[in-house]
């Protein structure tokens, strides 16, 4: 899951595999604004095909919590 993870954020915000760790958070280490997360967002939903509901986007802070909500939603 962080390798597909990896793919989508380093091609949405621009930035490097090797950059993106776990414990990486999309705004300050990755520099990734609004529309950046929105972005990333979509590709999210489109790739692990879940739906993320903006009330849950204020919990998704690093990469470790998108991969937590990922995991949650497609066991639920």
């Amino acid at each position: 899951m962080l390798e597909k993870l990896q793919a989508i954020i380093a091609e949405k915000l621009g930035v490097e595999v090797s950059e993106i760790k776990p414990e990486s958070t999309f705004s300050e280490d990755l520099g990734a604004d609004s529309l950046d997360l929105f972005e990333v967002v979509m590709g999210i939903e489109e790739e692990f095909n879940i739906s993320i509901d903006n009330e849950d986007l204020d919990q998704i802070k690093t990469v470790q919590d998108a991969m937590n909500y990922i995991k949650e939603k497609q066991e639920a």
